[in-house]
């Protein structure tokens, strides 16, 4: 007998789970001292996105908000670690680009997300 009946992912769910696979790939290639720093900061930020993606799923539609503001603001903290990363040569080009390619869909579907909550908050 099934007790639990999960609730569709949101799409953005899926592309960073997807995009986190890619950052590990990358995270592995970089030298110890800047994996453990650097790296390890990026990876941190990237973990907690995820958490508040998936908290922002289950979370009833008023408490939703703060979960994907807090995601977003932390894409951009990966992005801005990132850039430092591959400006010190710990990215190479192409798999930066690819990278940053991916984190701004990430933020375009999690600002569409957060778009609709205002909408569905502001039009009782």
């Amino acid at each position: 007998m099934n007790y639990f009946t999960p609730t569709k992912a949101p799409s953005v769910l899926f592309k960073e789970k997807v995009t986190y696979t890619y950052w590990l790939k990358l995270y592995r290639k970089i030298s110890k001292p800047e994996r453990f720093g650097i790296g390890e900061k990026i990876d941190n930020l990237f973990l907690e996105v995820l958490e508040l993606t998936h908290y922002g799923r289950y979370a009833s539609l008023a408490d939703k908000l703060p979960f994907l503001e807090q995601a977003i603001l932390k894409i951009d903290r990966i992005k801005f670690f990132s850039e430092i990363a591959w400006e010190n040569k710990l990215i190479i080009t192409g798999q930066h680009a690819e990278f940053i390619e991916k984190l701004e869909e990430i933020g375009r579907e999690l600002g569409g997300w957060k778009k609709g909550i205002l909408n569905k908050n502001s039009h009782p």
